[in-house]
């Protein structure tokens, strides 16, 4: 029986998934190239570096899904959130911490584990584990010839490089007495888009905003190489006052309903992002604009004025495969199952995204190694539900990087009154239903590993 894996990359996911294994008595060799090489992002020399801020975001467990990531990976034994539990800043509901002792102190705990051997050196080829199991947690900054080396292994389209987003809404934060579902043409089915129809003058002084709006400004190591098929919205506006109504807005093959006898002039669409059509993506609307920005000029939309946001647009150097054409349940490459895949490699945005599929790949990973088959988190739980994501068969050419959001999980089915009448959560409400569940449902799932 194999007793050893080896980790590339001691970012937060490498670092998690190394911990994992460890104290489950795998001995682990993590690779991390620095400080030989470092990416252009990275300065310091210890691991889970937190790079671009020092918030893991809202620490409320009942309220908001990051802080019930947080709390079912305390439960399940994190080094990255008992690190982060220990080295926090006053940051109101968010956690946030001291990010210099925050990455000493994981630094530490790695290097005096007695099941830990680090390695100072890149890791340029695959080849060189041959057929002994791997976890690669490299990150969106991969380097260039580890990246050129998964290239080898997979299609050239199941690896991206580029990183262009659009924002998700959720899907009940739409008004539906001013937006309508309609395919164009009545192509597929009828509720594939949902469409939001504005006239001359909200569209010239969406176009007018869009212009004038505040952008996020590229990092030295980014060039803003656009392509044709996935221009930020802005730059197609800066392009001429009708190209957007000729693009992503054109109003043809389209009839409201609220005002059949009138064509509208410009149509935003939104396509179904998940299986339960609980987030809606907005079709073209990959943007660099600031966040506070996006919600701004957004909400402009007939429709979304009362826009809740799953996600945010932007565009950044990244790279991450095609985790849902490439990766079976266990986060395990189909065609070379002895690798494994973690961290934002796979598809997930954010810091605790990140370290939460480190912690499902250790843990998966010691499992499979003792010849057990891992149970799955079920989707009503965080880790599920980013589970979920990275298996997404609903748009799996249009697959993109997600944070951690109440969309993603099963919804919540509404209440049965005593008068026999269904009465829909909504609110703080549907949010304390959704934390509720997933944490009974994820000491279920923790109880079938650990007693594996």
């Amino acid at each position: 029986m194999v007793q050893k894996i080896s980790i590339i990359g001691a970012g937060l996911a490498g670092s998690e998934a190394a911990w994992q294994l460890a104290t489950r008595g795998i001995d682990v060799d993590l690779y991390d190239m620095k400080p030989a090489k470092f990416s252009p992002a990275h300065r310091s020399n210890d691991f889970a570096e937190l790079v671009c801020s020092n918030s893991l975001r809202s620490d409320d467990a009942m309220h908001n899904a990051v802080g019930l990531l947080h709390e079912e990976m305390r439960r399940a034994g994190s080094l990255i959130l008992a690190v982060a539990d220990k080295t926090k800043v006053p940051a109101g509901g968010a956690l946030a911490v001291d990010r210099n002792l925050f990455a000493s102190q994981i630094t530490a705990a790695l290097k005096s584990n007695p099941h830990i051997r680090i390695i100072s050196e890149e890791v340029t080829s695959l080849n060189d584990f041959e057929d002994l199991p791997v976890i690669v947690a490299t990150g969106p900054l991969t380097s260039q010839s580890l990246a050129d080396d998964i290239l080898r292994l997979i299609d050239s389209q199941s690896l991206s490089f580029y990183d262009a987003i659009a924002p998700v809404v959720y899907t009940d934060s739409i008004d539906f007495s001013k937006a309508w579902y309609q395919s164009r043409y009545d192509k597929g089915d009828a509720k594939d888009y949902i469409n939001c129809p504005l006239d001359k003058d909200q569209y010239d002084n969406f176009v007018a905003e869009l212009l004038k709006a505040d952008k996020v400004l590229f990092h030295d190591f980014e060039k803003p190489q656009y392509f044709d098929g996935c221009l930020p919205i802005e730059v197609m506006a800066e392009r001429g006052p009708d190209t957007l109504r000729f693009g992503p807005m054109k109003p043809v093959g389209l009839t409201n309903p609220h005002t059949p006898d009138v064509r509208p002039y410009a149509v935003v669409q939104l396509r179904q992002d998940n299986t339960s059509d609980t987030l809606r993506n907005i079709v073209g609307f990959q943007t660099k604009l600031k966040h506070g920005e996006q919600e701004r000029i957004f909400r402009l939309i007939p429709g979304l004025e009362n826009a809740e946001f799953a996600r945010l647009g932007g565009i950044h150097k990244n790279t991450f495969i095609k985790s849902p054409v490439l990766l079976d349940e266990f986060l395990r490459l189909k065609q070379k199952p002895n690798i494994m895949f973690a961290g934002q490699i796979t598809g997930c945005e954010g810091y605790v995204e990140s370290a939460s599929v480190g912690l499902m790949a250790g843990i998966f990973a010691s499992l499979l190694m003792a010849g057990n088959t891992p149970p799955i988190p079920p989707a009503t739980t965080a880790f599920g539900a980013m589970l979920r994501h990275l298996r997404d068969q609903e748009n799996i050419e249009d697959f993109q990087p997600m944070n951690i959001n109440f969309g993603l999980f099963d919804n919540i089915a509404p209440l049965v009154l005593p008068n026999g009448k269904l009465k829909h959560l909504k609110g703080n409400d549907k949010k304390e239903a959704y934390a509720s569940r997933a944490l009974k449902d994820f000491a279920i799932w923790r109880n079938a590993f650990e007693n594996i």
